[in-house]
């Protein structure tokens, strides 16, 4: 046999075995798919990627070598991807509001194979989760112009669900109208308070009348609907293409950074005792002098940090107040649970909502 023959028989035994090998491999994103449904989590984790892609290539001696084995690598987890958004097709994302509606496009970017469903308000997407009539739920928790979303902070409070990661998505408001109309023809307009508010200034400077609508899709749905020159809404680009209307005057809003950070709910909570770096919690604190101290104390003597700390009326008893915490560190490993002990001595409640790796900012 020659030296040709040889090498081809050892290709074809490489072949063999890589085809089993990448069964194999397949049947492991099965499962990684469906933890993922499960629990919330996007496909897409570039984090982990870039780990296995440093991590493998030292496993090539020869360096010539490395570059080829890395876009060999990269082929495989691009096809992994695929496979998973369309195991992923039929995971269901409960939002608040209408198609068109900001939450409607933030779930379609955190998970763009789902199938993004509405809710009529905040409660009703949430408990659509807690039935299993939707694998997880998209919710704000705060904007940088309106603030908290204490509705969903007491969901998360009152509720089981959770939090499985946090995504940040600049809200950009346009004046948007039916096609051939122009700024100048507009006399009123409609849209989301927070909508109104954000560009109160713009509205005052060229004179509009001003009425509010339960959302900016709904308000886009109206002006196309109306099919009058003189009504403009406040929306989205997505919104106005969703209602076939045009943009007819771009970034409106008084604030250049404007952003919502949104939270996804789920029945499974996602814990990597090796990566997570921040947390959410909720807790009371026991009726004692100095509860509240103590309780900050002890998150910070563990070595977390503390980033944000927001009190609610607990509803159970008149002038108690549960804590919305977030923090940075990872609440998992030794020194969480040295926390969460701590904790224990100065709260009458504790409960840990979630972690996750990092806060995500969702491309506009």
């Amino acid at each position: 046999m020659s030296k040709l023959e040889d090498a081809r028989k050892i290709i074809n035994e490489v072949d063999q075995a890589m085809a089993e090998l990448f069964a194999k491999r397949m049947e492991a994103v099965e499962t990684v798919a469906a933890y993922k449904k499960e629990r919330g989590l996007p496909v897409l984790d570039a984090a982990r990627e870039e780990e296995v892609l440093r991590r493998n290539a030292e496993y090539i001696q020869k360096e010539e070598l490395k570059s080829y084995y890395v876009n060999f690598l990269k082929s495989n987890m691009a096809i992994s991807r695929r496979y998973q958004h369309r195991l992923l097709e039929g995971m269901r994302v409960a939002y608040s509001g209408v198609p068109g509606a900001f939450a409607d496009i933030a779930a379609r970017k955190i998970f763009p194979d789902g199938n993004a469903l509405p809710y009529k308000d905040f409660k009703e997407a949430y408990e659509a989760v807690v039935s299993g009539e939707c694998d997880c739920a998209v919710l704000p928790i705060e904007n940088s112009y309106a603030g908290d979303v204490t509705q969903v902070m007491d969901l998360a409070f009152f509720g089981n669900l959770a939090i499985n990661g946090i995504y940040d998505m600049e809200i950009v408001q346009n004046l948007v109208g039916l096609e051939g109309a122009s700024v100048h023809d507009v006399r009123e307009v409609y849209s989301h308070p927070q909508g109104l508010g954000q560009c109160a200034d713009y509205i005052r400077e060229h004179g509009f009348i001003a009425h509010e609508a339960s959302n900016t899709a709904v308000a886009a749905k109206k002006v196309a609907e109306e099919g009058n020159c003189a009504i403009a809404a406040i929306a989205s680009v997505e919104t106005a293409d969703l209602y076939g209307l045009k943009v007819l005057d771009k970034n409106i809003n008084a604030s250049s950074i404007n952003t919502t950070r949104f939270a996804v709910f789920s029945r499974y909570p996602n814990s990597n005792p090796l990566k997570d770096n921040y947390f959410v919690m909720n807790f009371t604190v026991k009726n004692e002098a100095g509860g509240l101290g103590k309780a900050i104390s002890a998150i910070g003597d563990c070595g977390f940090n503390l980033r944000a700390l927001k009190s609610r009326p607990s509803k159970d008893l008149i002038w108690e107040y549960y804590f919305f915490a977030e923090g940075e560190g990872n609440i998992n490993s030794p020194a969480g649970e040295k926390m969460l002990a701590e904790l224990q001595k100065h709260c009458s409640n504790l409960k840990v909502v979630g972690s996750f790796e990092k806060e995500q900012k969702l491309d506009r």
